[in-house]
């Protein structure tokens, strides 16, 4: 017989701006590849997408720091992976979207720097 200890789909962790800024994520492209179904359309959804990882620092309550960034700028998309926090390991990443990269990046630092206390 066949036995099965774990299956893990593993699309690039560098990719995940493609779940909020493109039209098809990768993540979804990998399942309709995997089911052979069409693949869809990878387009940008906007000029710039940036993504900046959410990495463990002091604060290990990572959502309340994102409640805080999310109250301060609403457009950002935050993802949090249930991970145990630890100084140092990827916890999650932020995404933010638009036309004009500078502000774009500053956002998205400062939001993953609430999230994680740094």
């Amino acid at each position: 017989g066949v036995l099965i200890n774990e299956l893990a789909m593993r699309p690039h962790n560098s990719g995940h701006w493609s779940i909020d800024g493109a039209v098809t994520s990768q993540f979804e492209n990998h399942l309709r590849g995997v089911l052979d179904l069409p693949l869809g359309d990878t387009s940008s959804r906007q000029n710039w997408s940036v993504m900046v990882n959410v990495v463990g620092g002091e604060e290990t309550d990572l959502y309340s720091g994102a409640d805080r960034a999310l109250r301060e700028d609403p457009e950002l998309k935050i993802h949090v992976y249930a991970k145990e926090a630890r100084k140092g390991r990827k916890l999650g990443h932020v995404t933010v979207c638009g036309d004009d990269l500078a502000p774009l990046l500053s956002r998205a630092h400062h939001a993953a720097d609430e999230i994680s206390g740094g």
